[in-house]
């Protein structure tokens, strides 16, 4: 029996608990049974499992290349080198392909299906797909395009940018993509460091029920991209758009005049070393200029596809979506389930346009199996008043085919996992999952046949050796301290651009503990397994020298139906540090003192008097990154009239100003 378990036993009993079947049904299940046939292991436990998967390292990792079926042209000499943080080898020999592994199916199996607003769904199937990648990598080799140049895109979530990126790959060459919401400057501050070749983009795109033309700043991005040989426009917005201002500056071409008139039957994959570049990742950039981050095929391919087949059970029949630009990792993460063999639910859009349900509409029509999104979405729907889960009058239940909900940007709170079993499913793995851009997967994510416990992330990942250090640098269970991973795994980035002795690369992880990969996330290991994020460690609290996770009071304030949004940050205060409250509220109410009794008595009731706010202050808006997290360190530096750079990283830049020069703070 799936139990769903009371409420109010929170942290100590499983909300969820997968039935016999699925667990004896899941790709977890059929891996282990599979180590068992091959290598005569056999494991009582996950716990047991991931002990062995981070003490016989090679032994695993060469265990997901042959479990997983990777394609390659040449077999692999080791599959690792001297064990060191950074500088590991891995797989050398060895000569493969990502593309190859993502266009491994070639059937009339459906591969993209994809919405956007104010557009017709469309659909792509496996053979299609194929053909069109085809097309565009023989299009792009015809300008010199070779192993090793760099091919942006400054795109939407939409068909077109899979194939330019496969396309791209499929030659050797390196992706990197913005979303069409960057401004000019965020564009170049990232792409006029690698320098590319191509910009694939679109003419304009639709949020919110507007329509946005893109064509000036393109004018401006492209002006100020000297390397290009190539920019191609999908007139995404207007079918009749004029490029010549483009054109200007660089080459210009329409996507279908771009494509290849000759017929072409098969993909010549370029066969590369393992750890040869295949993504260029970025940094936040909002404490200076972006980290250009790169991940090399091998890494990624073996990452995703352990965690999307084994900790995410995504099977070939199933259907996955994840709300993403192709500005953050997620994009990457959900383009690599292709080599599973799944189909990929695109969006484009606003969520909540014209309302909460659209996402959740789209996952019953469609029949998601595997749906993905964030904290502030679930916490947004749970304070619309909406149930995804209620029938509204049709004879087919909604989300009937939903298997599991896949959580990311931010800590899941307590509530987020209540309101999910509620109102969405009872019946559901509901896999909070946490890593990022850095390592292009996840440390800690779900695990179908494992009990969910709500406000904790499953487990570890297997092959992912992270321990919780206390103050002193040892691994501490039960108590809050530092992420850190004490052992090398593949999709550990392979270099940082133009850092050739790696300094930026070591400074990013590396700098306090000698060889052990420091993430910056404060965060508990429970005596189950489990953990619990409680925030960035260099956002951390320190009042009366008592550290403070910031998600600690997330927690409790989002459980508070006037708040809609907040932001914590400490400033320093009589020698001491005080903790600061930013919120925001339903629209037509102001924060008075029975509210803010209330929200201090809330935060008291579920933590530690320490953790009460000594402010609370009211804002309009929170600013946030264009991958979706909270912008903490910025507001400390203004609450302290510290400059804040790169601006231009923010989704809202302009939400800035509300937290300059408030008299609020300069009295006690």
């Amino acid at each position: 029996m799936n139990s769903l378990s009371r409420f109010n036993d929170v942290m100590t009993v499983p909300i969820w608990t997968p039935s016999v079947e699925r667990v004896k049904s899941s790709n977890m299940s059929r891996y282990q049974n599979w180590l068992k046939k091959e290598k005569g292991l056999s494991f009582s436990s996950y716990e047991e499992l991931h002990r062995w998967s981070v003490s016989q390292i090679p032994d695993f990792w060469e265990s997901i290349w042959k479990f997983s079926d990777v394609k390659f042209s040449k077999p692999y000499d080791r599959v690792m080198g001297e064990p060191k943080m950074p500088g590991t080898r891995w797989f050398e020999g060895t000569r493969l392909n990502f593309a190859e592994n993502l266009l491994r199916y070639r059937d009339q199996k459906i591969a993209l299906l994809s919405y956007g607003e104010g557009k017709a769904p469309r659909q792509i199937t496996y053979e299609q797909l194929y053909q069109e990648v085809a097309k565009v990598s023989a299009s792009l080799k015809k300008i010199g395009i070779k192993p090793g140049d760099r091919i942006v895109g400054y795109l939407p979530n939409i068909p077109e940018t899979v194939i330019a990126m496969l396309a791209t790959t499929s030659l050797g060459a390196v992706w990197s993509s913005c979303s069409p919401d960057f401004g000019v400057q965020g564009v170049l501050d990232r792409f006029g460091q690698i320098e590319p070749k191509a910009l694939f983009t679109v003419d304009g795109y639709f949020y919110n029920g507007k329509q946005h033309s893109i064509l000036d700043r393109l004018q401006e991005i492209v002006k100020n991209l000297p390397t290009l040989k190539k920019v191609v426009i999908v007139p995404y917005a207007d079918p009749n758009t004029d490029c010549r201002g483009v054109s200007r500056y660089a080459p210009t071409e329409k996507w279908t005049d771009f494509l290849t008139t000759e017929p072409v039957s098969e993909i010549p994959f370029a066969q590369l070393p393992f750890d040869h570049p295949l993504y260029i990742m970025y940094s936040s950039g909002t404490t200076g200029a972006p980290k250009c981050i790169v991940h090399g095929i091998g890494g990624t391919l073996l990452q995703h596809l352990k965690e999307l087949v084994l900790h995410s059970d995504l099977k070939r029949e199933d259907r996955i979506f994840f709300f993403t630009t192709c500005g953050w990792m997620m994009w990457n993460w959900l383009v690599s389930s292709l080599a599973v063999g799944a189909t990929v639910v695109l969006y484009e859009g606003s969520p909540s346009f014209p309302n909460l349900n659209i996402l959740w509409e789209i996952a019953s029509r469609e029949k998601v199996t595997h749906f993905g999104t964030s904290p502030k979405f679930l916490a947004a729907c749970e304070k619309g008043g909406i149930s995804p889960g209620q029938s509204r009058g049709g004879v087919t239940p909604p989300l009937q085919n939903l298997r599991t909900i896949l959580s990311t940007g931010s800590p899941l709170s307590v509530e987020n996992f209540k309101w999910v079993y509620r109102n969405i499913k009872s019946d559901l793995h509901l896999a909070s999952i946490s890593g990022g851009t850095d390592i292009i997967g996840c440390f800690m994510l779900g695990n179908p046949n494992l009990p969910v416990y709500p406000g904790e992330i499953q487990c570890r990942g297997l092959g992912m050796r992270v321990e919780c250090w206390d103050e002193s640098g040892k691994p501490v269970v039960g108590q809050q301290g530092e992420l850190v991973c004490t052992a090398p795994f593949p999709s550990m980035p392979i270099y940082f651009w133009k850092d050739p002795e790696g300094k930026k690369y070591h400074d990013a992880y590396f700098d306090v503990y000698p060889n052990v990969w420091r993430h910056g996330d404060f965060i508990e290991i429970t005596s189950h397994g489990g953990i619990i994020i409680y925030g960035r460690s260099d956002a951390t609290l320190n009042p009366g020298g008592v550290r403070i996770g910031t998600a600690e009071i997330y927690r409790q304030v989002e459980s508070i139906p006037e708040v809609v949004d907040s932001l914590v940050v400490g400033q320093r205060w009589e020698n001491d540090v005080r903790v600061i409250l930013f919120v925001v509220l339903k629209k037509e109410l102001t924060l008075n003192e029975p509210l803010i009794r209330k929200i201090r008595e809330t935060i008291r009731a579920g933590t530690t008097p320490r953790h009460v706010p000594s402010k609370i202050i009211q804002v309009n808006e929170i600013p946030y990154t264009v991958s979706g997290k909270k912008v903490e360190l910025a507001v400390t530096r203004l609450i302290h009239n510290e400059p804040v750079k790169n601006q231009n990283a923010l989704a809202n830049p302009d939400s800035l100003r509300q937290f300059e020069n408030l008299r609020e703070l300069q009295k006690g």
